[in-house]
């Protein structure tokens, strides 16, 4: 019998870089021009900065990089934003809120163009883009809905909201932020992540202006802008998302300065395993752990698994990552097809994907056990195209304490498994990174469940189950070293932004004192 051939993949109509582009111009031509995009201060866009070039993770094609701001220029950003804040804190509250909603209604309205761009600019899968712009959608919603009484008795801060976030989350997490912060009374600021997302925030932040909600979007070097963006007097709190070293230099600085925080860091999120037996579904659970190629802040890189039941594991894990999807996320075998059905696409960049892999390599070398590495399928990619970016799952047993993926997360597709063989190591391994935002312990006994989980250092432990940084009413923090400022979530992202009674503790991590909910 000859051999079936196969069709080579093409790319799906009307989704290309240059389609999504032009559809741009044409929804927000104050904020686009032919090549690049604008920054927003000052209440209009400003042909400043300087525009570096950028690809696209997808396939390596030139995509509209950040026009970078000097320092000087950010000042002047900051210093407009207050000028901003202190007329918008005095609109009444059924106006902000009547701007906010026709935001979310535009934003609605083009939904599809923002998760096309989330698609090319950070590589989501369709799924999970369009699933980010709907949470931000949603998620601002029901605080457009419920805002009177977590604002009553309240008032907006002295100054603007600041706002560094990481790339992996413009619209569910960046967008949702300022909308809701200047729900409360505040102007924004937001920075745009260095390493994608601008055109999809240029495109949000269109929408919002036009609806005369007062937010500022600059682009540069976390380095040139932090003097403005976090230590800036004019700035009444600093909100931030990202890795522990640069939020560590940012937390030095707002405690300085005694400023208001929330400063969301990375942590080892850990699953545990211990006198467990439904192998089904955790079998079930495995593919959805890498969406996204687990570059999330909730992401589980990690399991710690009891010795005696690893056999067990492992014939419940294996066959499960190896239905993980990996391909690119607008290659389909006919032009009119669906988009293709896949668990995550390229990692941020090929620098990213290369870092991993050369920490696959020396954990192997010094002595971690490969136990899985997934291989590329042609069928998923189009013919001859840049896959750099892309790093297929990897699942490492025991790696060595001397490795990074011993003790930090990999912010990728790889997962490391620790055995251990009792309740005090288990703790220990799951415990490793002093702090995480979530955790989950599966096990058969309720009795074990309730013993242990609450000496897991994570915001939130789950039984059996993943735990997700939440959305509407849900609070959300972390452990030691993985939060430090106010938490938020529900009414307490919004009393994280407004000023209450006097000498009000918000639930949180502070230097003098850590507080729950």
């Amino acid at each position: 019998m000859a051999p079936t051939l196969t069709t080579p993949l093409v790319l799906k109509a009307g989704t290309s870089w240059a389609d999504a582009w032009q559809r741009c111009l044409a929804v927000a031509p104050e904020a686009f021009r032919d090549d690049h995009v604008l920054n927003l201060w000052n209440g209009s866009w400003q042909a400043d900065g300087r525009a570096l070039p950028a690809t696209s993770p997808v396939d390596g094609s030139p995509i509209a990089g950040p026009p970078r701001l000097d320092a000087a220029t950010a000042h002047q950003a900051v210093r407009a934003s207050l000028d901003q804040h202190r007329a918008w804190r005095h609109i009444p509250l059924g106006e902000r809120r009547a701007r906010v909603a026709a935001t979310l209604d535009a934003l609605t309205q083009h939904r599809e163009l923002l998760a096309l761009l989330l698609v090319w600019e950070i590589g989501k899968p369709w799924r999970l883009a369009q699933a980010d712009v709907d949470r931000a959608i949603d998620g601002v919603r029901w605080y457009v809905d419920g805002i009177e009484p977590m604002i009553e008795g309240r008032t907006p801060l002295d100054g603007p909201v600041s706002n560094i976030a990481s790339w992996n989350y413009p619209m569910s997490v960046l967008v949702h932020a300022v909308l809701v912060q200047a729900l409360a009374g505040n102007a924004v600021i937001a920075k745009t992540p260095t390493d994608g997302g601008v055109a999809c925030l240029t495109l949000a932040c269109a929408l919002a202006a036009r609806e005369g909600i007062p937010v500022t979007l600059v682009s540069g070097s976390g380095g040139e802008l932090s003097e403005a963006l976090v230590r800036a007097p004019e700035i009444g709190c600093v909100s931030f998302v990202g890795g522990r070293d640069t939020g560590a230099a940012v937390a030095t600085a707002v405690a300085d300065l005694g400023k208001r925080h929330i400063l969301e860091q990375e942590g080892l999120n850990t699953w545990g395993i211990w006198n467990y037996s439904d192998w089904d579904a955790l079998s079930a659970v495995v593919p959805k752990l890498f969406d996204y190629g687990k570059q999330r802040c909730t992401a589980y890189p990690r399991f710690v698994v009891q010795r005696g039941i690893f056999d067990q594991f492992l014939a419940a894990y294996l066959p499960a990552v190896r239905t993980v999807r990996v391909g690119h996320p607008l290659a389909v075998e006919h032009a009119e097809d669906p988009f293709p059905q896949l668990d995550f696409g390229p990692l941020i960049n090929a620098a990213k994907a290369k870092e991993l892999s050369d920490q696959v390599a020396e954990a192997i070398d010094r002595g971690a056990v490969p136990l899985y590495r997934g291989a590329p399928a042609a069928d998923r990619f189009l013919p001859g195209q840049d896959t750099d970016a892309y790093l297929h799952p990897v699942t490492l047993l025991n790696p060595p304490p001397s490795s990074p993926l011993h003790h930090a997360e990999p912010f990728g597709p790889v997962d490391t498994i620790v055995l251990v063989d009792t309740e005090a190591e288990l703790l220990a391994a799951m415990n490793a990174s002093n702090g995480a935002l979530v955790a989950t312990l599966s096990t058969d006994e309720p009795e074990t469940y309730e013993r242990l989980a609450p000496q897991i250092r994570a915001f939130k432990t789950g039984r059996g189950k993943p735990r997700s940084r939440g959305d509407r009413e849900e609070l959300f923090g972390g452990f030691g070293a993985s939060w430090r400022g106010a938490f938020v979530g529900g009414e307490l992202l919004v009393r994280a932004v407004t000023h209450g009674p006097a000498m009000e503790r918000p639930p949180g991590n502070f230097p003098s004192y850590h507080l729950m909910a």
